[in-house]
């Protein structure tokens, strides 16, 4: 059963595309310092608006990942021996680079995304401040005061790059992730092999051409190509010294099953499921409101959108149609179109995955308050969706949908509510919805979330960490917890009694 077409969504279309030909980045890699040719296959990227082909780009082979570790290898050292003012100052020219071309990377974001321009000028406001937090953090760093901890041992703990550090970032967020990920691996004093995701490499590369010259020759290499090929080799690889991964559960399984080969640190910022806790006592008008935005930000693909409402049973009815008008009154269209909020899901294959998901609720028996189908026409749009009457252990509760579509279910007490929205194999995070502070403090506290918000969601800053606990993954992106990550400590002890 597949589900069926949504003849009541007005997409706004524009015709004209974001992107020109000549303000594409170059068809090739980007390896120590320079684009060179590959011997790989070339494969269409396609505008998920119009299902156009936007250019070809060549995908890596095994031979030309391991010419590009073998350039970060060469590189590492001198890189690493750079003082951390050093390295500041490259990153903020990085960040006044992508500034000064920002207008194009939104452009290009939204050609091979399909978002609309409002949420890709929001990825490059924060790739440029992922770097200015770095450059700041790097120069600021915390550790333990040196000082005599055993008789007459002076101990010194330093902290030192990794070396070289391998980089898979995901199609949602293609610029962002690679910013949250290259900005703490360059302040550390790394150097990255950096694979973006094979639906959208474009503006991965075009940083690499921007702020190619900031940095010396194979502190960065741009390896575009499938995981298979360049992710296993860069898991794999005996000179790649850390594995860092944004990305589904299943390739984060499959990059720390190789990985463990060599041992090799990894990083794990996978999906999420994040449940919604509506107490009744709530600002329930403001909650869905809220939650227009949360919920279908990015269409909904976004680990830490709010998919999962939990309501309280005594307004459930109430919340669940306030939910419904919000969501109705949703604008869906390609990224230049005016007032644009919803885009498309960015490729036929998770478009097809979505489909199959609301075809799976609608069999399992959960009713679509609005939305629940695909959208006619060109593009691959989804309605915006509020499913309702699910029942116990259906699909859409526990699997990551990863597109345009919450769900509501009902608790009838704090005990309740908690359990439930523990009940996930996902913990990445979560929200609380209550005007009652002592049981905002500690609901928030039980439930088992990397990142817990009280009466907001999906807000982000670069001071605080995101990342996740169990099938979330471990490690953390941004704040100083992410130049932890990337850096290793050693104690040196010296004996100075006499």
């Amino acid at each position: 059963m597949s589900a069926p077409t949504h003849p009541d969504v007005d997409v706004r279309r524009v015709d004209a595309a974001p992107i020109s030909a000549a303000e594409l980045p170059p068809a090739r890699l980007f390896i120590d310092g320079a684009f060179v040719e590959s011997a790989g296959e070339l494969v269409d990227i396609v505008d998920p608006s119009t299902e156009d082909v936007i250019t070809a780009i060549p995908f890596a082979c095994v031979d030309e990942v391991d010419r590009a570790v073998t350039a970060a290898r060469a590189a590492a050292f001198d890189w690493g021996r750079t003082v951390p003012r050093e390295r500041a100052e490259v990153l903020y020219r990085i960040a006044d680079r992508v500034a000064e071309n920002a207008d194009l990377l939104v452009r290009l974001e939204s050609a091979n995304t399909g978002k609309p321009l409002s949420t890709s000028r929001d990825d490059v406001d924060g790739t440029i401040d992922t770097f200015r937090f770095m450059a700041g953090a790097v120069r600021a760093g915390t550790t333990l005061a040196a000082g005599d901890y055993a008789q007459d041992h002076l101990s010194v703990l330093l902290r030192e790059p990794l070396g070289v550090v391998g980089v898979i970032t995901p199609w949602n967020y293609p610029l962002l992730m690679a910013a949250w990920k290259l900005a703490p691996i360059l302040a550390a004093g790394n150097t990255v092999v950096i694979k973006p995701s094979e639906q959208t490499p474009l503006t991965t590369l075009k940083f690499a051409e921007l702020v190619g010259d900031l940095l010396p020759a194979g502190v960065l290499n741009v390896m575009p190509g499938t995981g298979p090929t360049v992710g296993e080799r860069l898991a794999a690889h005996p000179d790649v010294d850390m594995i860092a991964l944004t990305g589904s559960v299943g390739s984060g399984r499959a990059v720390a099953r190789t990985a463990a080969e060599t041992l090799k640190r990894v990083h794990l910022e996978l999906g999420g499921k994040a449940p919604v806790v509506v107490f009744a006592d709530a600002d329930l008008p403001a909650t869905a409101q809220a939650l227009r935005v949360a919920s279908f930000y990015n269409a909904g693909q976004e680990c830490g959108a709010a998919c999962r409402v939990l309501v309280e049973s005594s307004v459930a009815r109430e919340f669940t149609e306030l939910l419904a008008e919000q969501v109705r009154d949703l604008v869906v269209g390609t990224p230049s179109a005016d007032d644009v909020e919803v885009g498309p899901m960015v490729s036929r294959a998770h478009f097809d995955r979505v489909r199959a998901h609301l075809a799976r609720a609608a069999e399992q028996g959960a009713t679509a308050v609005t939305g629940g189908a695909v959208v006619e026409g060109t593009g691959y749009f989804v309605a915006p969706t509020v499913l309702a009457d699910i029942p116990a252990g259906a699909d859409c509760v526990r699997e990551e949908i990863f597109g345009p579509v919450i769900t509501v279910e009902t608790f009838d007490d704090e005990a309740e509510a908690i359990a439930r929205a523990n009940d996930t194999p996902f913990g990445l995070s979560a929200s609380v919805w209550t005007e009652n502070a002592r049981r905002s403090l500690d609901v928030a506290a039980r439930v088992d979330a990397g990142t817990v918000w009280v009466n907001s969601h999906l807000v982000l800053a670069n001071e605080v960490p995101w990342g996740g606990f169990k099938g979330s993954g471990y490690g953390r992106d941004l704040s100083i917890y992410a130049l932890d990550d990337y850096s290793r400590t050693k104690h040196v002890m010296h004996n100075h009694g006499r």
